[in-house]
């Protein structure tokens, strides 16, 4: 028996890829726009906000946090890390091989009002959860009018 990758999605990436072609964009997030290669797979992302905070909740299950890369520059999030795949199988009871491995990057623009220094990003149980705190907006000060 002939053990074959099974890859459920290159159908869906090869049309999300000539989509993209077709209106000069990507539709998911900002890697084309950086000239960034979108990658063949992505790490799935919850994006949330808060009062205080704009949340990222990323699932990198099997990754150390020496596998990952987060920089912020210029309004942009991104994200790169790589799983490596582990030794190949030669079992021949191996039925199916469902995991992504190789290289992701991901990019997101964030908006202006977040504090860049205090970006917060922890690793547990394979969610990376990055914390952006948005900054103190200019509050309005009513001035009193007085009448001469």
């Amino acid at each position: 028996m002939k053990i074959t990758k099974w890859q459920p999605y290159s159908d869906l990436v090869s049309m999300y890829d000539r989509m993209n072609r077709l209106f000069g964009e990507d539709f998911y997030d900002e890697s084309s726009r950086n000239g960034l290669n979108p990658s063949a797979w992505r790490p799935m992302t919850d994006i949330y906000e808060t009062k205080d905070a704009y949340v990222f909740k990323v699932e990198l299950p099997g990754f150390r946090k020496e596998d990952i890369k987060v920089e912020f520059s210029n309004e942009t999030l991104t994200l790169r890390g790589e799983r490596k795949q582990e030794e190949e199988t030669k079992n021949e009871n191996c039925h199916r091989l469902e995991r992504s491995y190789g290289l992701f990057e991901r990019s997101f623009t964030i908006p202006k009002n977040v504090d860049a220094k205090k970006i917060d990003a922890e690793l547990k149980d394979g969610i990376l959860l990055l914390t952006i705190p948005k900054v103190e907006e200019a509050k309005t000060k009513a001035i009193p009018i007085t009448v001469k």
